[in-house]
């Protein structure tokens, strides 16, 4: 059984601070706390079943995991550039997918700890088919195109809540309870990483008899940015229109392609943020 892991590191357990992510020191100490819970997640999978995993890390540059300390079951997909964002490696093959230290969107609750939706410095909501999304539930309905079901998540109360209006009967580890945005109620990281080899394992037993989220074709995105500079940039792509002077939208014959045509939008948009070729004067 081929298990996927895609991997973020606000819903990590001992994570509560953007700070935490930023200061160089505090962030070394997350990326182990990031491999950690990925490992958990390893080992309950093969003790669920599983014959082969790898694991996407899908945080900020891409290249957090110490793959030094990963299980050395699994194979990492490390590096940003990448046309599948935190789903590249996935196909077909895979019988199952987690998503471990995951987070909740940005338009959602106001406990939902390091809230954002792909790229916090650019994007305010995103909806896929007139429904609001975060991260989990669109990598889910892109999983579901290639027949794979989602298993298995980790992160705060709020996030997995989120979550479950959308994936109900996946396996959901809690590993902190949110009190605000930058504010939660920890578990002790290895109470947490023992109940994510838990779920984990709960979730491979089952991945069988689990349904991938199918997502009805075509497939309309609408993508609300904080800054109309971002949104207007995104309609140097063709197929994008403009439905406000922060929202656009766009549609695509299937969710795969959908999700490439909006992490094309992202990347301008996070370019266009401070102004396109600001810095460069040839």
């Amino acid at each position: 059984m081929k298990i996927f892991i895609s991997a973020d590191i606000e819903g990590v357990s001992g994570v509560a601070t953007n700070q935490q992510l930023k200061t160089p020191a505090e962030y070394q100490r997350f990326r182990k706390l990031m491999t950690q819970d990925v490992n958990a997640a390893i080992e309950g999978a093969f003790n669920g079943g599983a014959t082969e995993v790898v694991v996407a890390d899908g945080h900020g540059n891409m290249s957090n995991i110490f793959i030094e300390d990963l299980d050395r079951r699994a194979r990492l997909v490390s590096g940003n550039n990448r046309v599948m964002c935190q789903l590249e490696g996935l196909d077909d093959s895979f019988d199952g997918i987690m998503f471990i230290g995951h987070h909740g969107r940005e338009a959602g609750s106001e406990r939902t700890v390091i809230s954002h939706t792909l790229a916090g410095i650019c994007v305010n909501e995103m909806k896929i088919n007139g429904q609001v999304v975060g991260e989990t539930e669109m990598n889910a309905m892109v999983a579901g195109q290639f027949g794979v079901p989602a298993i298995m998540i980790s992160g705060d109360d709020a996030y997995v809540s989120e979550v479950l209006e959308t994936l109900p009967d996946v396996e959901a580890a809690v590993v902190k309870r949110g009190v605000d945005r930058f504010s939660a109620e920890l578990l002790h990281p290895a109470v947490a990483q023992e109940l994510i080899k838990e779920k984990a394992e709960k979730g491979v037993r089952k991945a069988k008899s689990m349904s991938p989220f199918k997502l009805a074709s075509p497939v309309t995105f609408e993508i609300e940015f904080k800054g109309s500079n971002q949104a207007l940039m995104t309609t140097t792509i063709p197929s994008v229109e403009m439905l406000s002077p922060k929202r656009i939208t766009f549609t695509c014959p299937d969710i795969v392609t959908a999700y490439k045509h909006m992490w094309g939008c992202v990347i301008i948009a996070m370019t266009a943020t401070n102004g396109v070729l600001g810095s460069v004067n040839a």
